[in-house]
């Protein structure tokens, strides 16, 4: 998991004790470095993207970067993402 991902995800919960019980939860997901390359990457997926009309979040884009790299399967209900996979070489976890 990225950073990114666990602020996003933490993000959501304003009551403390619930916040925790997921931050505690989310620990035992290893931290993936995001490097340089990985964000080059992600611009270079903002401009494809945007050249075929579909807009996203750089965060999204960051995401789809660090999956390519690490050729990992991204697990989401976030439906932009569907889009971005018309454009990227990108894989979304299907149950």
């Amino acid at each position: 998991m990225i950073g990114p991902i666990k602020q996003e995800v933490l993000s959501g919960y304003s009551d403390i004790k619930k916040f925790n019980l997921l931050k505690e939860k989310l620990s035992f997901f290893p931290n993936e470095l995001i490097i340089d390359e990985d964000y080059e990457k992600a611009a270079n997926f903002h401009n494809l993207c945007r050249a075929k009309g579909i807009q996203g979040s750089h965060i999204d884009y960051l995401i789809c970067s660090v999956s390519y790299r690490l050729n990992a399967m991204i697990y989401t209900t976030d439906k932009d993402f569907i889009h971005y996979q018309k454009v990227l070489p990108i894989q979304l976890f299907e149950e």
